[in-house]
């Protein structure tokens, strides 16, 4: 189906801005949103509300989801395994980071050259920049670690993977994309429901599960 583009695109794209682009730009609000509404109501944490969101643009610039679904594991069980290694050397934070973002670059280049071996030819070409975001994951995977555990690491790191995947799909929504494209305005719409998110005073949902049996006793 032919897109109805509004002026406001056209302007831009005359101007030398890659149509991409601009849906990208114009899906970030959206898809900010969507994950300020699962924080705020639902109760998902994640690792908050930026790390998420350049992981959903990851996955958008990878050559489909799968392959940036594989490079997010991969990423984060070599950054486990790294951490556990160098845990015996007692080193200051900022080091032992450096060498474990060094190491986990490394093993990607492998990663994806292995992906060429077994003819995955579409993860070999996977673009540097989706693969750099996904890297930087590991600084703060390690540090929820040190904080919170293990466990929380992996919790806040599955929610995360939740969430950018099902934000790659809204992104990816065509009959969305052709609504952004005809009524970019409709972006506006995200202010004051990110007021009416930012004022939510109330349970989030997760509490409500959680609490469920002592809610029933008031």
């Amino acid at each position: 189906m032919e897109l109805s583009i509004s002026p406001i695109i056209r302007f831009f794209m005359v101007e030398g801005v890659p149509f991409e682009t601009i849906i990208l730009l114009l899906m970030l609000p959206i898809i900010a949103t969507f994950i300020a509404f699962l924080r705020q109501v639902v109760g998902i944490k994640a690792f908050g509300i930026y790390t998420p969101l350049i992981i959903t643009f990851a996955f958008l610039a990878t050559n489909g989801l799968r392959y940036g679904v594989a490079i997010f594991l991969a990423v984060l069980l070599i950054g486990m395994l790294m951490r556990f290694i160098l845990k015996p050397f007692r080193l200051l934070y900022l080091p032992r980071v450096a060498i474990m973002l060094t190491v986990v670059a490394l093993l990607v280049l492998v990663f994806l050259a292995f992906g060429g071996q077994m003819h995955r030819t579409g993860l070999a070409a996977v673009s540097i920049f989706p693969i750099l975001i996904m890297i930087t994951l590991v600084e703060k995977f390690v540090a929820v670690q040190i904080e919170k555990g293990n466990k929380t690491a992996l919790i806040l790191a599955l929610e995360t993977l939740i969430i950018s995947i099902v934000g790659f799909y809204i992104a990816s929504w065509s009959s969305l994309i052709r609504l952004v494209v005809g009524f970019p305005w409709l972006i506006l719409l995200t202010i004051p429901i990110n007021i009416l998110i930012g004022k939510w005073t109330g349970l989030r949902i997760s509490e409500y599960i959680r609490f469920k049996d002592v809610i029933k006793k008031l």
